[in-house]
């Protein structure tokens, strides 16, 4: 899958921890692993704003540049029968769980091929084949349909779980709390994923919520909740993977708090003159990306050369991808409403006379 290449000779964590405040160990392998899908993510990512500029596709654009770490940490362990439901910002989501690069591209090019067939560009994209949900425009819609295929998961006994990401405005909306209230009683197989970059589009997490921690709000729905450092994909991988296995072992679900920030406006449209500089400055001098490239130095597994590498081979699958998706046909207007009803339209259409409908 093109966001889950494992390299040769890598493995999983290690046994679960044998004691209260003991961590399995991560393997190498699996920390350069964390590290180049972010890096293939912000790739993806900046690629994306610069073609909204260039007035290569149309809409808009909700960049997660600076909280690759919430993403990528959470969601490189999925398996592909896991479902994903994302929020509009998490775009990246798709590529980590394995969905192809060119059909990304479509989707932001509203093209026939992409998996929608051009309905929903440029960034509310789903990727049926791996079970990611589209996103809904309806902040925190998303965490009520992963909740319901959780139920589901659950009833069938099937082993598969669901992780549902949200911004911190989501816990302000009703959905949200549904979703956890539900969640909780039922005893889903969930993870709940709230990344907190401290704005909900121009307004402020201090005018959203009193508490410090977001976390704390699992306690109303009798769940675990956890605050990480967003910014720390190790730390996030480690809490997320413990997570994982206890909703795989029917124990429920977790919400996870992940702090973190984006580095730019609400979409592309965005300016984000609400945003003090030296705040932005600030967050951005803690790039997950770079943290990342620290702690892989003193374990002596980073070079500039590995970086290069991942660079140059990834720029060349964007390119490529690109090309693909500008050389795509548009969905044709007749089409509108295919797949919508669960009759024909166009038979509907063409044929008034003879078109009887069926109870």
């Amino acid at each position: 899958m093109a966001g889950k290449d494992k390299p040769e000779g890598s493995s999983a964590l290690a046994e679960a921890p044998a004691s209260k405040g003991s961590f399995s160990l991560i393997s190498n392998e699996k920390l350069i692993q964390l590290y180049e899908t972010m890096v293939k993510c912000r790739m993806l990512e900046e690629r994306a704003r610069v073609l909204f500029k260039q007035s290569k596709f149309t809409g808009n654009y909700y960049a997660a540049v600076g909280q690759e770490a919430s993403v990528v940490g959470v969601a490189m362990d999925l398996e592909p029968e896991d479902t994903i439901g994302p929020s509009h910002r998490d775009f990246i989501t798709n590529f980590i769980k394995g969905a192809p690069l060119e059909k990304m591209f479509c989707q932001l090019y509203a093209r026939a091929t992409s998996p929608d067939k051009g309905r929903s560009s440029p960034a509310h994209m789903g990727y049926a084949p791996l079970n990611v949900i589209t996103p809904s425009s309806t902040i925190a819609a998303q965490l009520n349909i992963a909740t319901g295929v959780a139920l589901a998961n659950k009833m069938k006994k099937n082993g598969k779980i669901a992780v549902a990401f949200s911004g911190d405005g989501s816990t302000s909306l009703g959905f949200w709390h549904e979703a956890l209230n539900f969640a909780g009683v039922q005893n889903l197989p969930i993870l709940f994923i709230c990344e907190n970059n401290l704005w909900a589009e121009s307004v402020n997490l201090k005018f959203q919520t009193k508490v410090e921690d977001i976390s704390v709000k699992a306690q109303a729905y009798g769940i675990p909740g956890i605050t990480v450092d967003g910014n720390d994909v190790v730390a996030v991988y480690r809490v997320a993977h413990e997570s994982i296995a206890r909703a795989r072992q029917g124990r429920g679900p977790t919400l996870i708090e992940c702090k973190t920030y984006r580095w730019y406006g609400h979409s592309e449209i965005d300016p984000a003159k609400y945003r003090d500089p030296a705040e932005v400055e600030k967050w951005k001098a803690n790039d997950p990306i770079l943290n990342m490239e620290k702690y892989l130095t003193r374990k002596g597994l980073f070079t500039a050369d590995l970086k290069r590498k991942v660079v140059e081979s990834f720029n060349k699958g964007l390119d490529a991808a690109i090309e693909i998706a500008e050389k795509s046909p548009y969905p044709e207007g007749i089409e509108a409403l295919d797949h919508v009803y669960s009759f024909s339209i166009r038979e509907r259409a063409l044929n008034p006379k003879t078109w009887t409908p069926k109870y």
